[in-house]
């Protein structure tokens, strides 16, 4: 007899980001050759004084439960951080550590958003916004934008979204998928809108924050009017290379904070202890220590963004931050190559993982169907690989 499932699980979508790089790792067991530029994972390595500190806990036995919000030492370099590199002010009563800024997002989520309340979501958005939103009860309101705004939502946008039923807005800068970089300006533009409505709160997720080419970066709560509205989302997976270490945090007014750790203390409890102590010695070293990677990264930026041009059909943009592009390929659809006719982006990633035995993922996973994200995480020997490969499947 099948197991009876709830709605709750019926209705949530696999992560296609996810999905796509299980299929290409099932295609590399069987011997093939294929190339994924479907996750946003760094290939570089933790960076060895990372490493160390994580060592050190183990060597002296950090080995209990932690609190439940995180050792105070861990709230307090991040504190130090939001200080030094935001010029946010925040008592450790307001950080709340968590497996993942993933659960950061859940928890706020969780807590702000009652059943039938609206979420507005500026598309692209990650693709765990949207059913994220889902899971809590939440209406998902996608605000749609375009490769010719560079990806980014207008104040006029932003108003015309916002109903008496409004409760929330996810915002992404760097975006994941776009690599948007939202400036200073811009976020104050939002905000005036924002002060409008004081039942509308956001949730900013800046775990791309480092990983970012504008030579400086803007956080949403340095709106100061606003500030208790904001909850700040970061982590150190993308830019220390530590996404197995699952640690991501929050820093909110304390009435948030306070509730996001008693969910958290009846769903995982506190994060792993080891990579806590490891997480103090990425945040006390700061953007200097791994300027090599976003060095690296922007390196390949601009290769990647030279291939994708010479690429008929695609429509692209520079971004400005995270490690991605998301080139509008909407000219393609309709158009057949080698025998198979593209109708959309979800069958051009198919075709480009089968024909050119490269994985993408689809932009419809992300709210915008006319476009494909390729990731850039990897190395520049493969990077000009896979795009020779998706020119000649796609050559006219």
């Amino acid at each position: 007899m099948e197991p009876s499932l709830s709605n709750r699980i019926k209705s949530l979508s696999t992560s296609q980001t996810i999905a796509m790089a299980e299929r290409a790792a099932e295609l590399k067991a069987e011997g093939i050759d294929v190339i994924s530029l479907s996750l946003g994972e760094p290939d570089y390595d933790t960076p060895g004084y990372i490493v160390e500190a994580a060592k050190k806990a183990m060597d002296n036995k950090f080995f209990k439960y932690p609190p439940i919000v995180g050792y105070k030492d861990l709230r307090q370099a991040i504190v130090n951080k939001l200080k030094r590199d935001n010029n946010l002010d925040y008592d450790i009563d307001q950080i709340v550590v968590s497996t993942g800024s993933k659960q950061s997002i859940f928890n706020a989520a969780m807590v702000l958003v009652s059943p039938g309340e609206e979420v507005l979501l500026p598309a692209p958005y990650w693709v765990s916004y949207f059913e994220i939103t889902k899971l809590v009860g939440g209406v998902p309101v996608p605000i749609k934008t375009t490769i010719e705004n560079d990806f980014k939502i207008t104040p006029e946008q932003l108003e015309a979204a916002i109903t008496p039923k409004t409760k929330l807005m996810i915002f992404n800068t760097p975006s994941n998928p776009s690599g948007s970089v939202y400036s200073k300006e811009e976020l104050e533009a939002l905000g005036e809108v924002l002060k409008k409505h004081p039942q509308v709160y956001v949730i900013s997720d800046e775990i791309y924050e480092y990983i970012n080419f504008t030579g400086g970066f803007a956080s949403f709560a340095e709106i100061e009017e606003i500030k208790d509205r904001i909850i700040t989302i970061n982590g150190v997976s993308k830019a220390f290379a530590m996404t197995g270490w699952r640690v991501g945090y929050m820093a909110a007014h304390p009435t948030i904070a306070k509730a996001c750790a008693k969910i958290q203390s009846q769903v995982t409890s506190g994060a792993n202890s080891i990579a806590q102590k490891a997480t103090i010695a990425a945040l006390d070293g700061g953007k200097e220590k791994i300027q090599y990677m976003i060095d690296g990264f922007d390196e390949r930026r601009q290769l990647v963004y030279k291939l994708l041009k010479d690429i008929p059909g695609f429509k692209v943009n520079m971004p400005t931050g995270a490690f991605y592009f998301f080139p509008d390929v909407s000219e393609l659809f309709g158009k057949t190559f080698n025998g198979t006719k593209i109708n959309n982006a979800t069958e051009l990633s198919m075709y480009l993982l089968e024909e050119a035995k490269v994985a993408t993922v689809t932009g419809e996973a992300f709210g915008n169907p006319e476009c494909l994200r390729f990731s850039y995480a990897t190395s520049q020997e493969e990077l000009k690989k896979a795009f020779a490969r998706v020119k000649k499947a796609l050559a006219f």
